[in-house]
């Protein structure tokens, strides 16, 4: 399996990530649960009238954390690329149809955003730690 193939495995299984932006000089976090992995990247989905989508656009460097179900954490960052074009949309809604009431692909709210520039390192308690490779 790539690194790629990977990491997104991972955040499916954890079902629910925590995504890290900054707000000026402060931390923001805040629990996220998508992750569609199309055409080789991992894309997330939020609105673009939300606040966090303005941090990003202010800086688009992330972190990411989750657990897995057997005890094992990811740390995850890099840089989130804005990528809006409809089958993105498409993609993402297709593997989260709930959010269908929320986001319209194509529309001029819905914001898909993909993870670039990764790091992320897998750990746990008994294991050493697994860096992926990009």
């Amino acid at each position: 399996m790539s690194a790629i193939e990977t990491l997104h495995a991972f955040l499916k299984d954890a079902e629910t990530y925590y995504l890290a932006t900054t707000d000026g000089d402060q931390p923001r976090v805040r629990p996220f649960g998508t992750a569609t992995l199309f055409e080789g990247r991992i894309y997330i989905l939020t609105a673009k009238s939300k606040d966090v989508s303005k941090q990003i656009a202010a800086n688009s460097k992330f972190e990411i954390s989750a657990m897995d179900k057997q005890g094992r954490w990811i740390r995850v960052s890099g840089v989130l690329t804005a990528d809006n074009r409809k089958e993105v949309h498409e993609a993402l809604l297709a593997d989260y149809p709930h959010l269908g009431s929320m986001y319209t692909a194509g529309d001029d709210n819905t914001n898909a955003l993909y993870l670039d520039q990764i790091k992320a390192t897998i750990c746990s308690f008994t294991a050493a730690p697994e860096e992926l490779q990009f």
